[in-house]
C-alpha cells in the first residue's frame, strides 16, 4: 500500500516470540499478506509452493521461513527481518524462533524494539516459553507488549478462555515492570483480528492487531533528555575540488540519546574538552538540530582531539565512566560463563577488555526470583554478573538509555558474541578534568 510522497510517517520496530508452533511466522504472513504488502512474484510463489508446504492452501509462514530447514521442520531458526508499510506507519518486524534452543536469536531480534508481540497457543496457554520470552521483554525494556492469544479459532472463540488466559499472564506482569501490555485474540492462519475485526469475536472491543500496531505511542520511547553521540568515524572527505570539503573535519554516529542544536556546548568523553556545534550534516544536508536515533556528521568550532569510541554528550546530563560494571546478561554460547573469564566488551563503538569478576544470581524463569550462588550461566540462561574493564566505559543505565546502556561479550580467538548485556546504573556521574574552547 504505497504511501503519499508528502506524509509525514514514522517507524515501528517490532518482534515477534513465543513457543514452537505458535504462529509467529504465519502471523507476519498475515499482516504482509491481508495489508496488500506482497508484491505479485510473491504471492504467485507462495501459490507454486502450496501443494509442497501447505497441503493445497498457502502457507504464509513461508514469506518468513527462508531456511529449508524451517519449511521443513516447520519451525523457525533464524531471525527474518520484513519490512512492510501502511498509510499510517512504516514497520520493521523481527520474526524470531520460538525454541527455547534458539533463545539467544529471539534476544538479537528484539534488541532494537519498540513492540514485542509475544504469541500463545489459545489450547496450551502460558508454558515456560511463554513466560521466558515475556521476561526477556520486560529485560529488554521493550516499552510496549501485545499478548496475542492465536488460534482462538480451535477453542470455538471461547471467551471464557480467552479471560483464563489473560488472568495466567497477569498473575506475573506486575513483577517485571511492564507498564503498556495489550492483549487480543486472533487467528493469524484465518486473519480474525489481525488485519480486520472479526465477527466471531463480539465480546472484544478492542482494536485490531494492525490497527493497534498503527496507533501506538511511541513518540516517547527515545531518551531525549541527555544528548549522546558515540563516534563512529571521523569524517575527513579532503576533496580537492571543493574547498568546502577540503579542510572538513566532522565526526560521525547515530545519536544514542538526546537533541543536539547548532551553537550548543558539548563536551567531549573521556577526555573532557568543550567546544560549541558548528554545523550539523545528516545525508540530506545540513540541518540546524537533530535528535535520537538519527545518524548525522557533527562539525565543531575548534579543532580537538576526538576519535572512534569517544562519546560527544551535552555537558548538562552528564552519564557515568567505570571500569566496574554491574550488569544483567542474557548468555548465548554452549560453554557456560564462568568467574575469571576473559571476554572482548563492545560498547557501542568501542571495544575493550573484560574479565567477569563475579556472578551475583541467575533468574529462574519460571517463578521470576533470582537464585544466588549460581556456579556459572548456562546457553540462554539470565543472571547478574560483574565485570572489571581494561579502561572505564561512558555509560548510563539501560533503564535511562537502552543504547548506551547495553554491550556484548565477544570470546576472543572465535569472535563469538557469547552474551548481550544490561547495564545498571552508574554509582556517581563522570567528572572529568576538561578544557573549555568555547569561552
Amino acid at each position: 500500500m504505497p504511501i503519499p510522497a508528502h506524509h509525514p510517517v514514522d517507524i515501528l520496530r517490532f518482534n515477534t516470540c513465543g513457543s514452537v508452533d505458535d504462529g509467529k511466522s504465519t502471523l507476519i504472513g498475515r499482516l504482509l499478506y491481508d495489508s496488500k504488502n506482497l508484491m505479485e512474484d510473491q504471492i504467485e510463489a507462495l501459490e507454486r509452493s502450496a501443494d509442497i508446504t501447505g497441503g493445497g492452501q498457502i502457507n504464509l509462514a513461508n514469506l518468513t521461513d527462508g531456511l529449508r530447514a524451517e519449511r521443513e521442520q516447520g519451525i523457525t531458526i533464524d531471525v527474518a527481518y520484513r519490512y512492510f508499510a501502511t498509510p499510517k506507519r512504516k514497520f520493521i518486524v523481527a520474526d524470531t524462533p520460538g525454541h527455547v534452543q534458539y533463545t539467544r536469536n529471539m534476544v538479537t531480534g528484539a534488541s532494537t524494539a519498540n513492540l514485542s508481540i509475544v504469541l500463545v497457543d489459545a489450547r496450551q496457554g502460558v508454558i515456560e516459553q511463554s513466560r521466558r520470552h515475556t521476561c526477556i521483554a520486560s529485560l529488554l525494556r521493550i516499552p510496549h507488549l501485545v499478548i496475542a492469544i492465536n488460534k482462538m479459532d480451535l477453542v470455538g472463540w471461547s471467551e471464557e478462555r480467552f479471560i483464563e488466559i489473560r488472568d495466567q499472564f497477569e498473575e506475573f506482569l506486575p513483577r517485571l515492570d511492564m507498564k503498556d501490555v495489550k492483549f487480543a485474540p486472533i487467528s493469524a492462519l484465518n486473519g480474525d483480528n489481525v488485519v480486520e475485526p472479526s465477527p466471531k469475536t463480539p465480546w472484544y472491543t478492542g482494536p485490531t492487531l494492525l490497527g493497534h500496531l498503527e496507533s501506538v505511542h511511541i513518540g516517547s520511547d527515545w531518551n531525549l533528555n541527555g544528548f549522546r553521540l558515540p563516534v563512529q568515524w571521523v569524517n575527513r572527505p579532503n576533496n580537492p575540488t571543493d574547498a568546502r570539503l577540503h579542510d572538513f573535519r566532522g565526526f560521525s554516529g547515530q545519536i544514542a540519546g538526546g537533541i543536539v542544536k547548532v551553537g550548543q556546548k558539548v563536551m567531549v568523553l573521556p577526555g573532557g574538552n568543550i567546544s560549541r556545534v558548528k554545523e550539523i550534516w545528516t545525508y540530506d544536508g545540513p540541518v540546524t538540530e537533530a535528535f535520537c536515533p538519527q545518524s548525522i556528521t557533527l562539525v565543531l568550532d575548534e579543532d580537538i582531539d576526538v576519535s572512534r569510541g569517544d562519546m560527544i554528550i551535552g555537558p548538562d546530563n552528564l552519564p557515568g565512566a567505570s571500569s566496574d560494571l554491574h550488569a544483567k546478561v542474557c548468555w548465548m554460547h554452549p560453554r557456560p560463563l564462568q568467574c575469571g573469564r576473559r571476554y572482548l566488551l563492545k560498547h557501542t563503538t568501542q571495544t575493550v577488555q573484560a574479565v567477569v569478576t563475579a556472578i551475583e544470581d541467575r533468574i529462574n524463569v519460571s517463578t521470576f526470583e533470582p537464585e544466588p550462588d549460581a556456579p556459572d550461566l548456562a546457553l540462554n540462561d539470565i543472571g547478574e554478573i560483574r565485570l572489571k574493564t581494561s579502561k572505564p566505559l561512558i555509560f548510563d543505565g539501560y533503564a535511562t538509555n537502552r543504547l548506551t546502556g547495553s554491550f556484548i561479550l565477544i570470546e576472543q580467538g572465535t569472535h563469538a558474541t557469547v552474551a548481550a548485556g544490561m547495564l545498571f546504573p552508574p554509582t556517581e556521574a563522570v567528572k572529568p578534568e576538561y578544557t573549555d574552547f568555547s569561552i
